[in-house]
């Protein structure tokens, strides 16, 4: 019954899933699917809308209600869906097939184009295109997030709108005259050419587009190619998927010598330079396994950056996008709330995650053990240390291993560019460094090119290494002493107001050593200045890498950021130790001598296009203000605009509002689509973001400009120029840095010959990972059996930690889960307010609401949920507050509420009595 129909929209379903979000025909779901899948699908949408509404597909096929295919047609209209509908009607999608190069230059331009754009303005001409529901999200999101946001969010939504929507937008930012925006969806005839020409070359070349974005910059068949330099005869004979799922076969001699171990099922790092195609290894690896274990295999892929995360799960959606057997999600740390990690891991083979994602499922049993997974791949192994979540993934994984065999844990596959770990200055030291990162990993096995490494050359280029030394700033510079005079200022009025509480501590039942009390203090301190501090300290920087101008530039914009949010007494103290010296630091400003460093980096890049102006450049930078400030001298340098530099640092906290506070991942990819894909950008200034894992195309100058690290980073951040005849430059003032950078090139030589010398003992590799997991297993042993330092039972207050207006009382918190915190109080509402939650979404049983709000300074304090039966449940995070001992009267800060020091009970429902959930009026 139905055949026919199933058979169709199983024919047009990559039509359907780029347009259908699933919630928004619930009312079809809850008709005709039971309400486990009704919930999956709509937890999937959280992550992907584009899977959740393929599993909604894949439920509909095996539907046989009678009626339900009427029921679905009907829903799609009822819900605005009426070019959907109508494709799905007449099973013609070819309206919806000519809105695709609409999406593609949507997604070309979106990082301009959402900075140009007024969209509530625009929302009344766009009636037709956009739903009821969706204009209102819309303005919703303007309201509370800006202009910026909402045009994301409008964006977003043409995405996946089913009507020709692309005329209307430009009829719209006509009639509205926003002509920034219309001039970026008006592009001239060459460029009306050369995408005409584009879509007349078969799907081929169009499959190469998609799958470039990848780790290492590379199309799979072409690899280190540039998209013009891939012929016809290069090109496979199906799409984007047959591309990905011919991977293994396609693999050069090189990429199967790195692969060769983990074939056979060992554990293995694979060492490899950056550029050489890592990521399509591990394609490989990934999809052999799922061959060998059909069925059976369960793969986490695992990425150490959100940035980097989302590039390589768009990488594995294309891999296996045409392979019906194998389901592919992803989950990182902004798509993580409402997820069931077990639930996503039981209806998917291949899972992308960022690792604290597990590492939480873990901790919260929502995963039982690393057992549920048999293959696990580490994106940038190196990391593999310390505290980082490989490593406490890592740990869980060799504490089951040693003491119990009745586990059947998973294969282990490392990548990096380099095992230089630590700090080491001979061999023998660069071997134990190495081997204690395979006992890590529990790999005994080092896979690097030895037999196929001519043909590896071929591929990868090495650039050169230059070092530029200038001379070093004026030791008396009046800016710096003016600047560091105001930082001593700020630390003492902070020791001056928050070295509080003495009086009473020597009476307290649970007094503190004195040396705990002074760490306290100072981590008050640091909290209440700290910001300003590092905002000091980055205008320093500034100073010294750039201009005078855009160091003060930079202290303005964020003094009047702090004046406009909140603003209490303490702050104008603060901010008038800036006003006082203002009229003497403009002078410095404008008088100022140019910097000599700028002046080494403007003759270098003039000499570099001038040579060649084809030149593409990474300039590497130690912080995002300096690369802001760079940006601006750059653009304000008449020799030097016509590079057009773009920008590419990493995201801030979702809180901050501040000042370079980051990037979102749309930008992120904007700015790299751009300077990948046309002239426009020139030369790309970056952060620590981009020197690991994130994909940069080929480039052939690296800038260091003060920026050195260790071998790692090194390796990185030089595999950037890839072309051949690149070029790596490290420009410092100080001969200390260019030490240390030539210093990393020879331990880099010391890496290389202690990896042979372990490769070709592989006695002495095994007996030391096996001495070194004895050892750490012993210590972590102890450490668990160390009792934990106990919790103090007084009375504290939650004061607001922006305003320090009173929230509530300790003795009203309880916990839920063992990771929510629940104000039991609701007189709590009468110090808050609460506004709608923009993503309402239900996760471990509750569901959020609202947001809450300071209501004096209308700081975020957490959220209002719902519970079972219960509703109005204020949950709250801890780095909102500041913790006051009643007692003694002194006050702690804590990041997380793992860190605080007093107790807290178990929440329990029959703590809920009419007097602790009075409804809210």
């Amino acid at each position: 019954m139905y055949e026919l129909e199933k058979q169709n929209l199983r024919l047009f379903s990559k039509y359907i899933v780029q347009v259908l979000r699933p919630s928004y025909i619930k009312v079809f779901l809850s008709e005709y699917l039971d309400e486990e899948s009704v919930e999956r699908i709509l937890s999937e949408e959280k992550a992907s809308v584009t899977c959740a509404a393929q599993m909604l597909l894949d439920k509909m096929f095996q539907l046989e209600a009678e009626g339900w295919f009427q029921a679905f047609l009907d829903t799609l209209l009822a819900s605005e869906y009426t070019g959907l509908h109508a494709a799905v009607s007449d099973w013609n999608f070819a309206e919806l097939e000519d809105l695709q190069d609409c999406r593609t230059l949507l997604d070309r331009v979106e990082p301009s184009i959402t900075k140009n754009m007024k969209p509530r303005e625009l929302l009344s001409h766009l009636s037709d295109c956009l739903t009821h529901r969706e204009r209102e999200e819309i303005r919703a999101v303007e309201d509370q997030c800006g202009c910026v946001a909402a045009s994301e969010r409008l964006v977003k939504s043409l995405r996946r709108c089913d009507k020709q929507w692309f005329k209307m937008l430009k009829t719209a930012l006509y009639n509205c005259s926003q002509k920034l925006a219309l001039q970026l969806l008006e592009p001239d005839e060459s460029e009306e050419m050369c995408v005409s020409e584009e879509c007349e070359e078969n799907m081929d070349t169009m499959s190469t587009v998609r799958f470039e974005f990848t780790e290492d910059g590379e199309s799979n068949e072409g690899l280190l190619k540039s998209i013009n330099e891939i012929s016809s005869s290069d090109q496979p004979s199906e799409g984007a998927a047959g591309l990905g799922r011919s991977a293994e076969k396609k693999l050069r001699e090189y990429q199967k010598e790195l692969a060769e171990a983990a074939f056979s099922g060992q554990n293995t790092i694979i060492c490899a330079p950056t550029g050489c195609g890592k990521t399509i290894v591990a394609l490989a690896i990934c999809e052999h396994h799922l061959k060998k274990f059909p069925g059976k295999a369960k793969v986490v892929f695992m990425a150490t950056k959100v940035e980097v995360y989302a590039q390589q799960y768009k990488l594995f959606i294309d891999h296996f996008s045409k392979d019906p057997d194998v389901r592919v999600t992803g989950v990182c740390g902004d798509t993580d709330v409402g997820v069931c990690l077990r639930s996503v891991v039981d209806r998917n083979e291949v899972v992308v995650l960022t690792p604290q994602i597990l590492v939480n499922a873990l901790q919260n049993k929502d995963l039982p053990s690393l057992d549920v997974f048999t293959l696990l791949l580490l994106d940038e192994c190196h990391n593999t240390t310390g505290k980082h979540p490989y490593n406490n993934i890592m740990s869980r994984y060799l504490d089951t291993k040693l003491t119990s065999s009745a586990h059947t844990l998973p294969q282990v596959v490392g990548f990096t560019a380099s095992v230089g770990v630590g700090s080491f200055k001979n061999q023998q030291e660069a071997e134990m460094n190495i081997c204690h990162l395979c006992a890590n990993l529990d790999t005994r096995v080092i896979a690097t090119v030895t037999k196929n490494i001519d043909e590896l050359r071929s591929y990868v280029h090495i650039p050169e290494k230059e070092f530029f030394e200038v001379p070093a700033s004026p030791i008396s510079d009046p800016f710096i002493r003016i600047i560091r005079n105001i930082m001593c200022n700020i630390e003492q009025l902070a020791k001056k107001i928050y070295d509080i509480g003495t009086q009473h501590t020597h009476t307290h039942k649970h007094t503190h050593t004195h040396k705990q009390r002074e760490r306290e203090r100072e981590r008050e301190r640091k909290r209440e200045s700290g910001c300003l501090l590092k905002k000091y300290n980055d205008a320093l920087i500034i100073n010294e890498d750039a201009r005078t101008k855009d160091a003060l530039d930079y202290l303005q914009a964020f003094i009047e950021q702090v004046r406009k949010a909140g603003y209490d007494s303490t702050e104008r103290t603060l901010t008038a130790f800036f006003d006082v010296q203002r009229e003497q630091l403009l002078r410095l400003a404008t008088e100022g001598q140019e910097n000599p460093k700028l002046q080494e980096l403007k003759f270098i890049l003039e000499e570099e296009y001038r040579n060649n102006d084809q030149t593409r450049t990474v300039l590497f930078v130690r912080t995002r203000a300096l690369a802001d400030a760079l940006k601006k001298w750059i653009d304000e340098t008449d020799s030097l605009k016509f590079l057009n530099p773009g920008v590419l640092i990493g995201r801030g906290r979702k809180s901050s509002q501040m000042v370079g506070s980051g990037m979102t991942l749309t930008s992120q990819k904007g700015v790299l689509d751009s300077f990948k894909t046309s002239d426009h950008i020139k030369i790309l200034i970056a952060t620590s973001v981009a020197d690991e894992g994130i994909d940069i195309p080929q480039c052939n100058l690296v800038l260091m400009y003060e920026y050195v690290g260790n071998v790692v980073k090194m390796v990185q951040v030089r595999g950037r120029g890839r072309a051949a005849g690149s070029r790596c430059f490290l420009i410092s003032n100080r001969n200390e840095r260019i030490e240390k950078e030539k210093q990393n090139m020879e331990r880099e030589k010391i890496v290389e010959k202690a990896i042979v010398s372990l490769q070709a003992s592989p006695e002495t590799l095994q007996a030391k990972v096996k001495l070194f997991q004895r050892e750490d297993k012993a210590s972590r042993d102890f450490e668990s059996r160390s009792p934990e330092k106990p919790r103090t039972v007084g009375s504290y207050k939650l004061l607001c930690a922006k305003c320090n207006a009173f929230a509530c009382v300790s003795d009203d918190l309880r916990v839920l889960k063992e990771c929510h915190h629940i104000i039991l109080d609701h007189t709590v509402f009468k110090r808050c307010v609460t506004n709608p939650h923009l993503n309402p979404r239900s996760f471990d049983g509750i569901t959020k609401t609202q947001k809450m709000l300071c209501a004096e300074c209308k700081l975020d304090w957490g959220i209002i949920a719902s519970y079972l039966n219960i509703k109005d449940l204020p949950i709250v995070k801890i780095e909102s507050f500041v913790v006051q001992d009643v007692a003694t009267q002194r006050k702690h800060y804590f990041r997380k509420w793992r860190d605080v020091t007093f107790a807290m009970r178990e929440f329990e429902l029959t703590e809920i009595t009419p007097e602790t959930t009075t409804p809210r009026i």
